[in-house]
């Protein structure tokens, strides 16, 4: 009887306010804005747009794994940006995307090992006695797995557009762009198919 009532559970949402793609923004803002000679100004943007979307969750020092990280990592950058002078930023303004990119396929996966960071999120949208159901569990872990490859992905082609400038918009643009797309309807759709696919 439990496990039907687990199967039976809403859909596991991560769209609409508090949701994961607005803790994604500072870190898109980051990777749009950011190059050699505006990283700083794309560092102070995404770490102002980081608080400013965690505001009430910070006052309540209930801060979610990746919007933590995106303030101490963007604070870390702008505070670099002041101390250090340009000879020593120099490896900074050439990978400040990759390293971003990487550190969020390095927190979302390794979330795995606690707890899936999507899942307080998908909790906003879903009653509290499915929260340990194995149909929630299952659905976070996937779309936490999707998330971390997808900006793993992104770590790979934004470096290979450093090693590689004449495919610049390519690896800087086409293939982040699509990876995002590609998680974002993963994101909303696999939740509902993957309920159907088991009779839930």
């Amino acid at each position: 009887m439990a496990q039907q009532s687990a199967t039976k559970a809403p859909a596991t949402k991560t769209v609409g306010k508090g949701s994961v793609f607005l803790s994604f923004t500072p870190w898109i803002i980051f990777g749009v804005v950011a190059s050699p000679s505006t990283w700083e100004y794309a560092a102070l943007a995404a770490l102002i747009a980081s608080i400013a979307l965690s505001g009430q969750d910070l006052l309540r020092g209930k801060l979610r794994v990746l919007d933590l990280t995106g303030i101490a990592f963007f604070a870390v950058v702008c505070v670099l940006a002041l101390v250090l002078d340009r000879g020593q930023l120099l490896w900074l303004e050439t990978y400040a995307q990759v390293i971003s990119n990487g550190l969020v396929a390095v927190v979302a996966l390794g979330s795995l090992l606690f707890e899936p960071f999507t899942a307080p999120y998908a909790r906003e949208s879903t009653p509290a006695e499915y929260w340990d159901s194995p149909v929630f569990k299952h659905i976070n872990r996937v779309l936490t797995v999707v998330w971390g490859a997808a900006f793993a992905v992104m770590t790979v082609s934004t470096w290979l557009a450093i090693r590689y400038p004449s495919q610049d918009d390519w690896f800087n643009w086409v293939v982040p762009i699509a990876v995002v797309v590609w998680a974002i309807k993963l994101t909303e759709s696999y939740p509902e198919s993957y309920k159907a696919r088991i009779g839930a």
